[in-house]
C-alpha cells in the first residue's frame, strides 16, 4: 500500500508549478546572450569597416595631385617669405632644391640635373671634360669607385675599383647626393683636388692629392695602350675597351679589320675597368659577333612601352671568331650587356665567347634623360636590363664562365706596368716587382684561345679519319 501521506520529492525547476517559470528564464538568458554576441560582432564590422574607409579615404588623399600640390604651394611661399634668408633665395633654387630632393628618394642612379650638369654629361658621353679620371657609383650607401678611367689622374695614382671616397677636399661623404660628389670631382684642368679613400679589402684610408685634367679617353686600345693592334703568338688578337662612347663601335671595326688583316685568329676582347656607357654603342659591339636578328639585350619597364629588344643588324659580322671576355668588378652597365649577351648566345650556338675573370658590378638599370625646357633634365631609372635569356644584370652581375681571381696588389701592379711612367714613378725596391707582374687573367685567357686554335687546326684531320675508320667499319 502506498504511504499518501509521504511527500513526493522534486528539484525546484521539476515542481510543476515552477517548470514554465525556468524554461522563461532560460529562453530569456539565450535571447540576451544572442543579443550581445550580435552586437559585438555588428560592433566589430563597425570598427573594421571604419579602419578600412579611413585607410582607403586616407590612401586616396595621398595619391591626389591637387590636394598635395597646394601643400607644395604653401611651404614653398612660407619658405620664401618667411626663411631669415629667403630673401637670398629664388623661387628656382627652391624649386631646383625640392626636384633634387624628389629624384634623390627614388634610387642612388636617378637625378635632377640642372642645365651645367646636363651640360656636363652631354660632355661625358662625348668623351672630353676636366676631371680626375674615375667613375663613381653608390654602393650600400658608401660613394664607390665604379672604376678609373685609363690614362688618367685617378687611375695613374692607383685608385682602384670597389675604393670608397669618405671625403672630397677634408669634408665627409656621408652625406653627398652622387651628383653632388662629381661636381666636387670635376673643375677646370690643372686645379688640385684631394680625396680620402678608404680600400674596404685592407681597412687602409689613403689621402690622394689629385691634380685634374681633360679628361679624352680613347675608349678601344690595343695591349700597349695605344691604337696599333699587334698580334701575339698564335695570332691572338687583343682589344681593350675601356668604355662605351659616341665612337666606340666604328672604333672597334677599324681595330678589327687592322688584325684581321694581319691574319688574327682569335681574339682577347677585355671589358675589365670598363664603367659602361651609351646603351646603342654596348648593342653595335656586341652585335659584331652575331648572326642578323640576334637578340642582344632587353629592357622591361613599368610601362609596356618601356619594353624594348635590341637586336643584332648583321652588319660587320665576326660571328666566326673564337674569342676570350675578359670581366671583373670594375665591369659594369653597358659592358655587362656585352658580356652577357655574348655568354648567353654561345650557351645558343651562336657565337663562340666564353667570359674570364671575376663576378661584374652588377648595374643593370636603365637610366632615361628626359630633357626639360628650361635646359635643365632629368636622368631618371625607367626600366632594367635583361640578358637574351632573360637573366637580370641589376644588383646580380655577370658571373663568368671561368673564374680567375686576381688581388688588389695584383691589379695595381699590372695597371702600372702598362701606364707609361708608372714604373719609374716607384719606389726602387717596387720597380722590380711590378716589372715581372703577370696579368693571370689575361695568360688565362690566351691559354684557351691557343688550346681552342690547337683543337680546330687538327680537327678536319680527326674528322678524315673518322669518317675512314666508319668506312672500314661499313664493308
Amino acid at each position: 500500500m502506498i504511504n499518501v501521506t509521504e511527500k513526493a520529492q522534486y528539484s525546484p525547476c521539476q515542481q510543476p508549478r515552477w517548470h514554465l517559470v525556468c524554461d522563461t528564464l532560460i529562453s530569456s538568458m539565450k535571447r540576451r546572450l544572442f543579443y550581445w554576441a550580435l552586437t559585438v560582432v555588428l560592433g566589430l564590422n563597425l570598427v573594421v569597416g571604419a579602419q578600412i574607409y579611413f585607410s582607403s579615404s586616407q590612401g586616396a588623399e595621398r595619391d591626389d595631385v591637387y590636394p598635395n600640390l597646394k601643400l607644395f604651394s604653401i611651404v614653398l611661399e612660407r619658405v620664401r617669405n618667411d626663411y631669415v634668408d629667403g630673401g637670398k633665395l629664388s623661387y628656382q633654387e627652391l624649386i631646383y632644391g625640392a626636384l633634387k630632393g624628389m629624384l634623390n628618394t627614388l634610387d642612388p642612379h636617378s637625378e635632377f640635373m640642372e642645365p651645367t650638369k646636363y651640360e656636363d654629361l652631354k660632355k661625358d658621353t662625348q668623351g672630353e671634360f676636366g676631371g680626375v679620371g674615375i667613375v663613381i657609383s653608390v654602393k650600400d650607401n658608401y660613394l664607390t669607385v665604379v672604376a678609373p678611367m685609363e690614362d688618367t689622374p685617378g687611375f695613374k695614382a692607383g685608385i682602384l675599383s670597389g675604393d670608397r671616397i669618405i671625403k672630397i677636399d677634408g669634408r665627409s661623404t656621408e652625406k653627398f647626393a652622387l651628383q653632388d660628389a662629381v661636381k666636387k670631382l670635376r673643375g677646370e684642368p690643372g686645379t688640385d683636388v684631394s680625396i680620402t679613400v678608404l680600400r674596404p679589402s685592407t681597412g687602409v684610408v689613403k689621402e690622394y692629392k689629385l691634380t685634374r685634367a681633360q679628361i679624352k679617353v680613347d675608349t678601344i686600345k690595343d695591349i700597349n695602350g695605344r691604337r696599333e693592334f699587334p698580334l701575339s703568338e698564335n695570332n691572338v688578337g687583343y682589344i681593350r675597351v675601356s668604355q662605351f662612347g659616341e665612337q666606340t663601335a666604328s672604333d672597334l671595326e677599324d681595330a678589327l679589320r687592322k688584325l684581321e688583316n694581319k691574319g688574327m685568329e682569335s681574339l682577347v676582347l677585355d671589358l675589365r675597368g670598363n664603367p659602361g656607357g651609351l646603351l646603342d654603342q654596348a648593342v653595335k659591339v656586341a652585335e659584331k659577333f652575331l648572326p642578323r636578328g640576334q637578340l642582344v639585350v632587353s629592357t622591361e619597364g613599368r610601362d609596356s612601352k618601356l619594353h624594348s629588344e635590341y637586336k643584332a643588324s648583321g652588319r660587320d659580322k665576326h660571328t666566326h671568331l673564337p674569342m676570350v671576355v675578359l670581366v671583373n668588378s670594375g665591369s659594369a652597365s653597358a659592358s655587362e650587356i656585352v658580356a652577357g649577351c655574348l655568354q648567353d648566345t654561345t650557351s645558343m650556338g651562336v657565337s663562340r665567347a666564353i667570359i674570364v675573370g671575376e663576378q661584374t658590378f652588377g648595374k643593370g638599370s636603365v637610366q632615361s634623360i628626359l630633357p626639360l625646357q628650361d635646359g635643365s633634365a632629368l636622368r631618371l631609372t625607367t626600366a632594367k636590363y635583361y640578358t637574351p635569356s632573360h637573366k637580370v644584370i641589376h644588383e646580380k652581375g655577370i658571373m663568368p664562365d671561368i673564374i680567375v681571381p686576381m688581388s688588389e696588389e695584383e691589379e695595381r701592379d699590372v695597371f702600372l706596368k702598362r701606364t707609361p711612367g708608372g714604373i719609374e714613378s716607384l719606389d726602387p725596391k717596387d720597380q722590380d716587382r711590378v716589372r715581372v707582374a703577370r696579368d693571370v687573367q689575361l695568360d688565362r685567357a690566351m691559354d684557351l684561345l691557343k688550346g681552342i686554335s690547337l683543337y680546330t687546326k687538327r680537327l678536319p684531320g680527326e674528322t678524315k679519319r673518322t669518317a675512314k675508320a666508319e668506312k672500314v667499319a661499313s664493308k
